[in-house]
């Protein structure tokens, strides 16, 4: 069975793709210093920029949250995608073609290098389907979206095409293309007949469906014509590529003003994205043909940087550290049950959760044909906090005027006070409930306590569980097979100097390895050293093969370093080669690379001479004079060295 992507391609895939232009896509950059740029971090909220890259290590790191690795790593954070498919986007953005080695791991049913064939295809259909829109059989779909609000530059934004009436205009095209018949019935373009393949979609508006990265995965379409005996809505079929539960239309175009604004808003239907968007609300997507699920949810967790329980806090000023997921619904019964649904789904949230409701049934492409888009703007800006609206669905469904009715309400809404994750909202809510409820603020209290109660004790449980396992991430004590869990070395000390110099030197040789004298470095013995955590790093350096490999194959050293690392110190060099210089003047650079490193030598040859006189002085030169002389010209030559070192300097 094929297996995973070749290390060597994956080594050509890290070193051809520019870091500072992958980044630069999603982050403003600006110089730093020699061989730095930097910018405010896209994984945290910051007002000054601590996010810096190293184009010619091909590395990042942020110093604010501590985030960092390489290119590949940065695609997968940004776009929240797995490490084959974050390789397999970079091949085929730079031109290198993949190759996998056998007996490894690969999707279930997928061949080696299928998926970049698969994208090809929707990326022909895509473009076939566009320019099918002007062509005169597309009048009927360019009349639906003209009555609609939407013009040919809003079709082309947002990728709209037609797919001609017919069994194989699109299946000639691909076949034109080279596409093989295997692979067309892989894409979920084509559908099966007793005659062969046709087309899957044939006379209806088409709207391309998009990664996060910005390839077509997928197609919705909607029929626009009446003797069309299909259903409404017709999307792509599951495959390697498109998994409904898994994508959200628009995300390629929201993606970046999610980040800014630190907002996702999910409506129901493509057109209500394209509503949405040209309203002035940027951040909304759909999902397709599906409710809105667990998938959909670490999509939207990731987008608005909610990726630690910390996030998600409520300060002073009413901003979400988290940010804002808003679901817009219609204010019918179905409406209100999609966002039950949602409620559920929030509990995988940090970030603070909205409902928009339309009380007159409109969704976001009605309103802004009746009403304008300032009514769509309006809509998203009167949301109201999905907690406050799942009490009074639920207290709609009780009889407030009995006594009865009353505690069965309190009884059904304490354990949504109980779930509000931020401890200072849970008072307010309370007595919120104690209003509407016409109950006392003590006797609602204690319910919610009591719900709460109940609700941690399997959490608690659940806790105690993962500290005792050690196969559990997070996990205290041994490891498997007895080993200690790995953790990251303790970070040394900044205002030692010692440390301090041992942190300068690793860093001056890891951005800058062709400036120091490899045998003058690759000579410290490993206890050079002081502070473990550098001494791992310092370690790595030398399984990598030191200076002097980095002077033989500069290309990718770095990398290889980070490669001979323990795990938990990878990210600590990482942090090293991206890290600001005390000095940075061009003119100056290399001498201070080489006078940090010349301190740590005399550093260390001060220390063995330090060494060598106190074992002089413990041995008697008249019992054993061999030794002595012995250690004596040793002495001799270590201050001879230092000697030569401070007066090159």
């Amino acid at each position: 069975m094929a297996g995973r992507i070749r290390r060597e391609d994956v080594a050509a895939v890290r070193e051809r793709a520019r870091i500072e232009e992958v980044v630069g896509e999603h982050v403003t950059l600006k110089p730093a210093g020699v061989g730095s740029m930097k910018g405010l971090c896209p994984f945290h909220d910051e007002r000054s920029p601590s996010f810096h890259v190293r184009p010619q290590v091909g590395l990042w790191h942020c110093f604010g949250c501590g985030e960092g690795g390489d290119v590949i790593s940065f695609l997968q954070k940004i776009d929240g995608l797995p490490f084959t498919e974050a390789v397999e986007h970079l091949a085929g953005r730079v031109g290198i073609q993949l190759r996998y080695e056998d007996g490894g791991a690969v999707r279930p049913g997928e061949e080696p290098g299928r998926r970049q064939r698969l994208l090809e295809a929707h990326r022909y259909a895509a473009a076939f389907y566009a320019e099918q829109l002007l062509t005169p059989g597309a009048a009927a779909g360019r009349t639906f979206l003209a009555e609609r609000g939407f013009d040919r530059s809003a079709a082309e934004h947002f990728g709209v095409g037609f797919a001609p009436q017919g069994w194989d205009h699109l299946l000639r095209h691909l076949r034109g293309k080279g596409f093989t018949e295997a692979e067309l019935t892989a894409s979920g373009l084509m559908s099966q007949g007793n005659r062969g393949l046709y087309d899957r979609f044939r006379g209806r508006l088409v709207w391309p469906i998009r990664d996060v990265t910005g390839d077509v995965v997928g197609f919705g379409a909607r029929k626009i014509f009446d003797d069309d005996q299909g259903p409404k809505y017709l999307n792509s079929p599951e495959t390697a590529l498109y998994k409904k539960a898994q994508v959200l239309y628009g995300i390629d175009l929201a993606k970046r003003e999610i980040a800014k604004a630190k907002q996702v808003v999910v409506v129901e239907g493509y057109t209500d994205v394209m509503a949405a968007h040209l309203s002035g609300v940027p951040t909304a997507v759909a999902t397709c043909g599906t409710a809105f699920g667990p998938d959909h949810a670490r999509v939207v967790r990731r987008l608005v940087g909610d990726t630690s329980a910390g996030a998600g806090v409520q300060l002073s000023s009413g901003t979400s550290v988290g940010g804002e997921i808003i679901f817009t619904f219609d204010g019918d019964a179905a409406g209100q049950k999609a966002a039950l649904r949602a409620f559920g789904e929030d509990q995988r949230f940090y970030a603070q959760t909205f409902v928009a409701v339309e009380q007159s049934g409109m969704d976001p492409c009605e309103l802004r044909q009746a009403r304008g888009p300032e009514a769509v703007r309006a809509l998203v800006a009167a949301r109201q906090p999905l907690f406050e609206f799942v009490l009074r669905s639920t207290l709609r469904a009780h009889d407030l005027e009995t006594a009865e009715g009353r505690v069965a309400a309190l009884r059904a809404t304490a354990p949504v006070v109980a779930g509000i994750r931020d401890a200072a909202l849970q008072p307010e809510y309370a007595r919120m409930l104690a209003g509407w409820l016409g109950m006392e603020l003590d006797s609602v209290r204690s319910a919610v306590t009591t719900a709460g109660r109940q609700r941690n004790a399997p959490v608690a449980q659940r806790d105690t569980a993962r500290r005792d396992d050690p196969t559990m991430p997070g996990a205290r004590g041994p490891g498997p097979g007895g080993r200690e869990a790995p953790t990251r070395p303790a970070a040394p000390d900044r205002t030692d100097p010692v440390a301090r110099l041992e942190r300068n030197a690793l860093e001056a040789v890891l951005q800058h390895p062709g400036t120091v004298d490899p045998a003058e470095f690759d000579a410290l013995p490993g206890d050079a050293f002081t502070v473990p955590a550098l001494r791992a790093v310092h370690e790595a350096i030398r399984a990598a093969g030191g200076l002097a490999a980095a002077a033989a194959q500069p290309s990718g050293w770095v990398e290889r370093v980070r490669d001979e690392a323990a795990s938990p110190v990878a990210g600590l060099v990482t942090e090293l080669a991206v890290a600001p210089l005390p000095e940075d003047r061009p003119d100056v650079i290399d001498d201070y690379v080489r006078g940090v490193v010349d301190a740590l030598v005399d550093l260390g040859l001060t220390r063995q001479i330090a060494e060598a006189r106190g074992r002089l002085q413990r041995m008697d030169a008249t019992a054993e004079p061999d030794a002595y002389q012995a250690a004596f010209a040793d002495l001799v030559g270590l201050e001879g060295r230092r000697r030569a070192l401070r007066e090159r300097d």
